[in-house]
Protein backbone atom coordinates (compact mmCIF):
# COMPACT_ATOMS: atom_id res chain seq x y z
CA UNK A 1 0.00 0.00 0.00
CA UNK A 2 1.36 3.45 -0.83
CA UNK A 3 2.54 5.39 2.22
CA UNK A 4 2.45 2.36 4.51
CA UNK A 5 6.20 2.53 5.25
CA UNK A 6 5.87 6.15 6.35
CA UNK A 7 3.10 5.22 8.77
CA UNK A 8 5.03 2.49 10.59
CA UNK A 9 5.84 3.44 14.16
CA UNK A 10 8.70 2.08 16.21
CA UNK A 11 8.44 1.25 19.89
CA UNK A 12 10.74 3.05 22.31
CA UNK A 13 12.14 1.62 25.55
CA UNK A 14 8.97 2.67 27.37
CA UNK A 15 6.81 0.62 24.98
CA UNK A 16 5.06 3.74 23.70
CA UNK A 17 4.92 4.32 19.97
CA UNK A 18 7.57 6.69 18.68
CA UNK A 19 7.40 8.88 15.61
CA UNK A 20 8.55 7.32 12.31
CA UNK A 21 12.23 7.61 11.38
CA UNK A 22 13.20 10.96 9.85
CA UNK A 23 13.59 11.20 6.09
CA UNK A 24 16.52 13.13 4.65
CA UNK A 25 14.17 15.83 3.35
CA UNK A 26 12.98 16.46 6.93
CA UNK A 27 16.48 17.29 8.19
CA UNK A 28 18.73 20.33 7.79
CA UNK A 29 21.76 21.42 9.73
CA UNK A 30 25.52 21.85 9.81
CA UNK A 31 28.74 20.07 10.76
CA UNK A 32 30.81 22.66 12.62
CA UNK A 33 33.98 22.80 14.67
CA UNK A 34 33.52 22.85 18.44
CA UNK A 35 35.54 25.87 19.61
CA UNK A 36 38.46 24.91 21.85
CA UNK A 37 38.26 21.20 20.94
CA UNK A 38 41.59 20.96 19.09
CA UNK A 39 44.35 19.04 20.86
CA UNK A 40 47.03 16.43 20.23
CA UNK A 41 46.50 16.73 16.47
CA UNK A 42 42.75 16.04 16.51
CA UNK A 43 39.61 18.15 16.66
CA UNK A 44 35.88 17.74 17.29
CA UNK A 45 33.01 18.85 15.10
CA UNK A 46 29.32 18.79 16.08
CA UNK A 47 26.83 17.37 13.60
CA UNK A 48 23.60 19.23 14.37
CA UNK A 49 20.41 18.25 12.55
CA UNK A 50 17.06 20.04 12.88
CA UNK A 51 13.62 18.69 11.97
CA UNK A 52 12.40 21.11 9.30
CA UNK A 53 9.19 19.16 8.61
CA UNK A 54 5.77 19.74 10.18
CA UNK A 55 5.62 16.33 11.91
CA UNK A 56 7.70 14.64 14.61
CA UNK A 57 10.31 12.13 13.46
CA UNK A 58 12.96 9.95 15.08
CA UNK A 59 16.72 9.39 14.77
CA UNK A 60 18.85 6.81 16.55
CA UNK A 61 22.34 5.34 16.66
CA UNK A 62 25.56 6.60 15.14
CA UNK A 63 25.08 8.89 12.12
CA UNK A 64 25.94 7.33 8.77
CA UNK A 65 27.32 9.58 6.08
CA UNK A 66 29.90 10.53 3.47
CA UNK A 67 32.35 13.40 3.26
CA UNK A 68 31.99 15.44 0.06
CA UNK A 69 34.26 17.90 -1.74
CA UNK A 70 33.41 21.42 -2.88
CA UNK A 71 31.31 20.17 -5.82
CA UNK A 72 29.80 17.39 -3.68
CA UNK A 73 32.18 14.79 -5.12
CA UNK A 74 32.60 11.75 -2.84
CA UNK A 75 35.70 11.72 -0.60
CA UNK A 76 37.14 8.80 1.38
CA UNK A 77 34.98 8.33 4.48
CA UNK A 78 35.14 5.75 7.25
CA UNK A 79 32.62 6.38 10.05
CA UNK A 80 33.03 4.39 13.22
CA UNK A 81 31.35 4.51 16.61
CA UNK A 82 33.22 6.66 19.12
CA UNK A 83 32.15 4.19 21.82
CA UNK A 84 31.45 0.77 20.29
CA UNK A 85 28.55 -0.89 22.06
CA UNK A 86 27.22 2.39 23.49
CA UNK A 87 23.45 2.29 23.99
CA UNK A 88 21.57 4.31 21.39
CA UNK A 89 18.31 5.94 22.38
CA UNK A 90 15.46 6.88 20.08
CA UNK A 91 15.59 10.67 19.79
CA UNK A 92 12.23 12.05 18.71
CA UNK A 93 12.44 15.47 17.10
CA UNK A 94 9.37 17.66 17.21
CA UNK A 95 9.19 20.19 14.36
CA UNK A 96 12.10 22.65 14.73
CA UNK A 97 13.82 20.47 17.41
CA UNK A 98 17.44 19.39 16.97
CA UNK A 99 19.75 16.48 17.61
CA UNK A 100 23.53 16.44 17.85
CA UNK A 101 26.32 13.90 17.44
CA UNK A 102 30.00 14.67 18.00
CA UNK A 103 32.78 13.63 15.60
CA UNK A 104 36.47 13.46 16.51
CA UNK A 105 39.10 13.21 13.77
CA UNK A 106 42.59 14.20 12.67
CA UNK A 107 42.66 17.09 10.14
CA UNK A 108 46.43 17.12 9.59
CA UNK A 109 47.99 13.90 10.95
CA UNK A 110 48.40 11.49 8.00
CA UNK A 111 47.58 7.81 8.45
CA UNK A 112 49.12 4.76 6.75
CA UNK A 113 49.23 5.20 2.99
CA UNK A 114 48.70 8.96 3.07
CA UNK A 115 51.41 11.35 1.91
CA UNK A 116 53.63 13.04 4.45
CA UNK A 117 53.89 16.26 2.44
CA UNK A 118 50.85 18.53 2.09
CA UNK A 119 47.28 17.72 3.11
CA UNK A 120 46.51 14.07 3.97
CA UNK A 121 43.18 14.12 2.06
CA UNK A 122 41.17 16.57 -0.03
CA UNK A 123 39.17 19.17 1.87
CA UNK A 124 35.64 18.22 2.89
CA UNK A 125 33.05 20.97 2.34
CA UNK A 126 29.94 18.84 2.90
CA UNK A 127 28.81 15.81 4.92
CA UNK A 128 25.93 13.86 3.38
CA UNK A 129 23.91 12.18 6.14
CA UNK A 130 21.85 9.09 5.36
CA UNK A 131 18.46 9.08 7.08
CA UNK A 132 16.90 5.87 8.42
CA UNK A 133 13.55 6.94 7.00
CA UNK A 134 15.08 7.18 3.52
CA UNK A 135 16.99 9.77 1.57
CA UNK A 136 19.89 11.98 2.58
CA UNK A 137 20.65 15.55 3.52
CA UNK A 138 23.92 17.36 2.81
CA UNK A 139 25.13 19.72 5.53
CA UNK A 140 27.98 22.23 5.24
CA UNK A 141 31.29 21.50 6.99
CA UNK A 142 32.36 24.67 8.81
CA UNK A 143 35.15 25.43 8.40
CA UNK A 144 35.89 23.08 5.51
CA UNK A 145 38.65 20.63 6.49
CA UNK A 146 40.60 17.57 5.38
CA UNK A 147 39.90 14.40 7.39
CA UNK A 148 43.01 12.22 7.67
CA UNK A 149 43.27 8.46 7.99
CA UNK A 150 41.29 8.15 4.74
CA UNK A 151 38.33 10.10 6.13
CA UNK A 152 38.11 8.34 9.52
CA UNK A 153 35.48 9.94 11.76
CA UNK A 154 34.72 8.67 15.27
CA UNK A 155 31.10 9.67 15.86
CA UNK A 156 28.96 9.56 19.00
CA UNK A 157 25.34 8.43 18.98
CA UNK A 158 22.62 11.02 18.39
CA UNK A 159 21.36 12.82 21.48
CA UNK A 160 18.87 15.61 22.04
CA UNK A 161 20.27 19.10 21.52
CA UNK A 162 19.32 21.76 24.02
Amino acid sequence: MPGLAAAILVAGASGHAAAPFCRGSALAGHFAVIPGSAGAGNISYALRLRNVSTAPCTVTGVPVGRLLGLRKDVLPTHVRAARPGAAAALVTLRPDASTVAVARFWPDVPGPGEGRMGPCERTAFWFRVAARGGGTTAVAVSPPTPVCEHGRLSLSVYRSAH
